[in-house]
């Protein structure tokens, strides 16, 4: 590496953090007013790349091909308003993860609709006009388009401080940023606020996956990578911070662009931890405010939970009963063995989602990467088994030991934050574990994994591995629920309700979540050691984000509000995802489609709406008799 080679490098990762910022600074603009993760913000940047494809293809020209750009920008910023007009408006009371809930499932439904529409294929847009060859710089050629993105992130960054600083829109989205109820009683039209915001953010998010287009590829999975690279810049820079999203898109990049230079090995590491050490040593971000001091609790609205009465202890024992026996009425109509594959997965997630629940419903913490610990505990496993050679029930005990680990030493670190900054700060630490999974090749087997982890003997037939895998999932849910009634339970409860006047009568918060983190996470660790001997093989995906979002949908969709909403959240969700993926190449599209319809029909999930419902039936049936 030579000084003018290294020059090229540096401009090459500032023209990729003008394309970052653009798509960073809808986000973090988003966020700051509305307080919605919005999981959809790169199915914008996607929807933006394609529909410039389509129009720099049909108009010609220079004005055809930037103005190709411009129109596609636009068509994003329309969907991103329609979008909150037709489906977040009905859900902004709704618990905060519901509003990223609903926008993951419009991200699964366009990540099908544009394969639909374009098709499965890469597609490489047209050269821009203007920039089409590169300039000599030190004896190395640079493209001539990315000196344009370099100059242009700067003037977007300007043309959006002038629009804050020097109009009365951007006075109130200021305010709003940071209260946004005092705004509200000041008698603006959060509405029509919420909505212009929106459309800002989804327009530089089309905005900058259409100038992608000289550059890259369009291509239906390009949505996942985007989002996760922006949260990290958005926390990085600070929630609601242009200014911080350029200087962390501008770090990150850099990071990128020198990163697999110097540090090949851990190159995918060094972005997220980076992230994890701003988080702590400076939670709000780089450029960020601290969160105000909530109104209310996490759970304010949650009706006070009871442990099961008799006739509620009848009705689970009847549930665990016909589990059991599922495999048994199968065998009499129909072949088991996949049904029995079936519900084994679904048992494993349903421990795995009650792990989460436990996390999110009880301790108030919401994870963005649990699937760290699900991963963890397969690894374990696959250790145990292959590098030690002990046989399954042993080597059952590593998953969760390797969790219990992992959640440990992450988890100190963790509960020192709260909110969104907790979610990503567990994130980090996931893609960190995944990172050292995916290029740890010499221990871990990078992408070839680790395979033939299969279980004994004895538990080799489909059907009693399916009845040991529902004993471990009944027996941990158990636990799980006793832990939740139990006085360290109540704790956690006062804690979630608020953590303020619990640490005002003596509880130690950090100290409280601290080991709750760490009983989900050998929970899930469990969980993810069964699912190593259910596949007899471990790859890093176990530990990747749509594991852990997998989860957090299953939770919400159970009910985020319940004690044990997630394991009817985990089988409805394991079960329609199963069941469309055979019935139709475009499962995402319906699977998404029904996710939106659950969220707005159901927005307390399932299991808190019919708990509401019977609560209400009972509170009236007393009326009556009085």
């Amino acid at each position: 590496m030579n000084f003018p080679f290294l020059i090229i490098q540096f401009l090459t990762g500032l023209a990729s953090a003008s394309s970052l910022f653009l798509v960073a600074s809808g986000l973090s603009i988003i966020f700051g007013v509305t307080r919605i993760v919005n999981f959809a913000h790169g199915a914008f940047y996607m929807l933006g790349a394609y529909l410039a494809y389509t129009m720099t293809e049909t108009l010609t020209g220079a004005f055809g091909f930037w103005g190709g750009i411009l129109i596609a920008a636009l068509g994003v910023a329309l969907f991103g308003t329609l979008l909150e007009m037709s489906l977040l408006r009905r859900i902004y009371h709704a618990p905060e993860l519901f509003q990223l809930l609903a926008t993951f499932g419009v991200t699964l439904m366009v990540e099908d609709l544009v394969v639909i529409i374009w098709g499965p294929d890469d597609l490489s847009g047209p050269r821009a006009p203007g920039f089409r060859g590169a300039v000599d710089i030190l004896g190395h050629k640079l493209p001539s388009y990315d000196l344009f993105l370099i100059v242009l992130g700067p003037l977007v960054l300007l043309a959006l401080w002038l629009l804050f600083r020097r109009t009365r829109w951007g006075i109130l989205v200021r305010a709003a940023t940071q209260d946004r109820d005092m705004v509200a009683a000041l008698g603006v039209n959060q509405k029509w606020l919420f909505t212009s915001v929106f459309a800002l953010g989804a327009f530089l998010a089309g905005l900058g996956g259409a100038l992608q287009i000289p550059r890259d590829s369009a291509n239906h999975v390009m949505d996942l990578p985007i989002v996760v690279e922006v949260f990290v810049v958005v926390v990085i820079g600070g929630l609601g911070s242009v200014f911080g999203a350029f200087v962390a898109a501008v770090m990150v990049s850099e990071l990128n662009a020198f990163g697999i230079l110097i540090f090949p090995k851990i190159s995918l590491i060094l972005v997220f931890a980076v992230m994890a050490v701003v988080l702590v040593w400076r939670p709000w971000g780089l450029f960020g405010k601290p969160e105000p001091v909530r109104r209310h609790g996490f759970a304010l609205a949650v009706r006070p939970w009871q442990p099961f009465n008799a006739r509620e202890r009848n009705g689970a024992l009847f549930g665990i009963a016909f589990a059991a026996l599922l495999p048994l009425l199968i065998g009499l109509v129909a072949k088991p063995d996949y049904f029995q594959t079936v519900g084994t997965e679904i048992c494993i997630f349903v421990l795995f989602a009650a792990s989460l629940q436990f996390l999110m419903s009880v301790a108030g913490l919401a994870s963005f990467g649990h699937a760290c610990y699900f991963g963890l505990g397969a690894y374990g496993a696959a250790f145990a088994t292959k590098y030690f050679g002990l046989p399954m029930e042993a080597a059952l005990l590593a998953g969760p030991l390797f969790g219990l680990c992992g959640a440990t030493l992450y988890g100190w670190f963790n509960v020192r934050l709260s909110g969104v900054y907790f979610a990503m700060l567990t994130l980090a630490f996931a893609q960190i574990t995944w990172s050292v999974a995916f290029q740890w090749v010499e221990v871990t087997g990078g992408d070839n994994g680790i395979l033939g982890v299969w279980p004994s003997a004895w538990a080799s037939n489909s059907r009693i591995f399916y009845w040991f895998t529902l004993a471990i999932t009944v027996l941990g849910v158990i636990a799980l629920r006793r832990i939740t009634f139990s006085p360290f339970g109540y704790g956690l409860r006062a804690i979630r309700d608020s953590d303020l006047r619990a640490e005002a009568i003596g509880m130690a918060r950090p100290k409280m979540q601290w080991i709750a983190f760490v009983i989900a996470g050998t929970t899930a660790g469990l969980a993810g050691a069964l699912f190593a001997f259910f596949k007899g093989n471990v790859f890093p995906n176990t530990l990747e984000i749509p594991v852990s979002v997998d989860g957090l949908v299953m939770v919400l969709l159970g009910g985020i509000e319940t004690v044990s909403g997630a394991i009817a959240g985990a089988v409805l969700y394991k079960i329609l995802a199963i069941w469309l993926m055979n019935l139709t190449d475009h499962a995402k599209v319906v699977l998404g489609a029904i996710i939106v319809l659950l969220v707005v029909a159901f927005p307390k999930g399932l299991v808190g709406t019919l708990q509401e419902a019977i609560a209400r039936r009972l509170a009236r049936a007393k009326v009556d008799a009085a």
